[in-house]
């Protein structure tokens, strides 16, 4: 599957607002898919995080008053996390928020679809920079076996190589899924 059929598939409408009444607290991340031969980009972050520590997730993080919006926070938090400036008119879709049972978040993703990415500048909240293979990540797919998380409903894992993806990074991944063999 090329960089365009799964852009075709994953192009949605952009609403960068949730409303929330303070619910929860406000987050977004950007899923970046780039190269020829799919690959999406995620991020370890160090263990001595306070919030999910020694996790894989997408760049991305909480709202701050400076953001005009959720896509602004994302782009942003991107930017400080990866050293790559997004523009908001490269941003093709959005998926459904999904909500951390732990920490209390709502996250906003955000998608993106770059034809190369290079001189990845890490900051403090990032470890280590994974670029996994797009497909044959996505056919890891394993239900009802997330570790932390078995009290609700979308349990989902991956696998990438010695890392195991789950939670919140793991029911936005099955979105994608879920939209791809739905199209494709």
């Amino acid at each position: 599957m090329n960089l365009e059929k799964i852009r075709n598939l994953i192009k949605s409408e952009i609403n960068p607002i949730l409303s929330n009444n303070n619910e929860t607290k406000l987050s977004s991340v950007l899923i970046i898919i780039f190269e020829h031969s799919p690959k999406i980009l995620m991020i370890k972050k160090p263990i001595t995080m306070k919030h999910h520590g020694g996790e894989i997730a997408f760049p991305g993080g909480k709202i701050s008053n400076k953001d005009e919006d959720l896509l602004d926070t994302a782009t942003r938090e991107t930017l400080e996390e990866t050293g790559i400036k997004i523009k908001r008119e490269e941003i093709i879709g959005q998926l459904s928020p999904v909500t951390t049972l732990n920490s209390g978040f709502t996250i906003l993703p955000f998608v993106c679809i770059l034809n190369e990415i290079k001189n990845l500048i890490p900051n403090s909240e990032v470890d280590e920079f994974l670029e996994i293979p797009l497909i044959p990540f996505l056919q890891t797919l394993a239900d009802d076996s997330d570790p932390e998380h078995n009290s609700i409903q979308e349990m989902y894992t991956f696998t990438f190589e010695k890392h195991l993806i789950w939670g919140a990074s793991a029911r936005m991944l099955k979105q994608i899924v879920t939209k791809l063999r739905m199209n494709g």
